[in-house]
C-alpha cells in the first residue's frame, strides 16, 4: 500500500502585487493530503483557501516553496508539462459546473480521454457506466447541460472527474449553487468516491455542513493553517469557526 501523500506543500508562500500593494494570500503553509481521505480546507473570505487550492492543483503557481502530486515536484514545472500533469493526474468539480454547452452528458464525460487523445480501455469504460448507472444519469445521456438541472449538472461534473480515476479531485465550493438537498446528495458522492473507492477528495467550502462529510477539516485564517481537524460534526466546526472569529 502507498502510504505517500496523494498531494503535499512544503513552506508555501504566495504573493500577489508589488511591493507596497502586496497581498500575502498564502505564508509559509506546510501541509500533506493523505490518499484516500476527504479533506475539507476552510477559512473566511481572504483566509487564502482557493488559492491553495488552486496552488495544490496546478492552476496557480507558488509565489516560493514546493509542491507535489504524488512523487511528482509540479512548482516550477513547464506550462506544457503542467497541463499533461493536470489532465492525467487531477480531476476538478467547480462550484459553476464548468460543463461544455455544446456537448451532451455523453460527450462531457468522455472529454477527459478526447482531451488525452485516448478512448476508455475496458476497465474506464465499466467505471464509466457503472457512474452513469449509479449516479442516475442513464436516461440523461443525450441531453446537453441546459436540459439538465443543477443537481444533474454537478453529477455529470463528478462523474467526469472521477472517470479517470485521477490521483487528487478539487472540488471548489461544489454545492455553491445547489440547494440543501441536492447539496447533501452531491456531498454523499463525494463521500462514498473516498470511503469506498479509496479516491482522494479535497474540497473548498465555507459551508460547516459539506465540512462535516470530510474526514479532515483544515482551517485557514490570514493565509495560515490555524487547525488541522479530524472529522467533525456542523455543529462543532460552526462553534469552531466562531471562535475563531471572536479570536481576531
Amino acid at each position: 500500500m502507498d502510504n505517500s501523500p496523494a498531494a503535499r506543500v512544503r513552506n508555501l508562500t504566495k504573493t500577489y502585487g508589488r511591493a507596497g500593494t502586496q497581498v500575502h494570500a498564502l505564508r509559509d503553509v506546510t501541509l500533506d493530503i493523505r490518499r484516500g481521505e476527504f479533506t475539507a480546507i476552510m477559512g473566511p473570505s481572504g483566509s487564502g483557501k482557493s488559492t491553495l487550492m488552486h496552488v495544490m492543483a496546478g492552476l496557480d503557481a507558488p509565489t516560493s516553496g514546493q509542491v507535489h502530486l504524488g512523487t511528482v515536484e509540479i512548482s516550477g514545472m513547464a506550462d506544457e508539462q503542467l497541463t499533461l500533469v493536470r489532465r492525467r493526474r487531477v480531476g476538478f468539480v467547480f462550484q459553476s459546473f464548468n460543463l461544455v454547452p455544446t456537448l451532451d452528458v455523453k460527450g462531457n464525460l468522455l472529454l477527459p480521454f478526447e482531451l488525452d487523445g485516448r478512448r476508455p480501455d475496458v476497465r474506464e469504460q465499466a467505471f464509466l457506466d457503472e457512474l452513469i448507472s449509479s449516479l442516475g444519469l442513464t436516461d440523461r445521456m443525450t441531453h446537453r447541460p441546459h436540459e439538465l438541472s443543477g443537481g444533474q449538472q454537478q453529477r455529470v461534473a463528478i462523474a467526469r472527474a472521477l472517470v479517470t480515476s485521477p490521483e487528487v479531485v478539487f472540488a471548489d465550493e461544489p454545492t455553491g449553487n445547489l440547494d440543501s438537498k441536492t447539496g447533501r446528495d452531491v456531498l454523499s458522492l463525494l463521500r462514498d468516491a473516498a470511503s469506498t473507492r479509496g479516491q482522494t477528495i479535497v474540497m473548498v467550502t465555507h459551508d460547516p455542513v459539506a465540512a462535516s462529510y470530510a474526514d479532515r477539516v483544515v482551517v485557514l485564517g490570514d493565509g495560515r493553517i490555524v487547525a488541522d481537524r479530524p472529522r467533525s460534526s456542523a455543529e462543532e466546526i460552526s462553534a469552531f469557526m466562531l471562535s475563531l472569529e471572536d479570536a481576531a
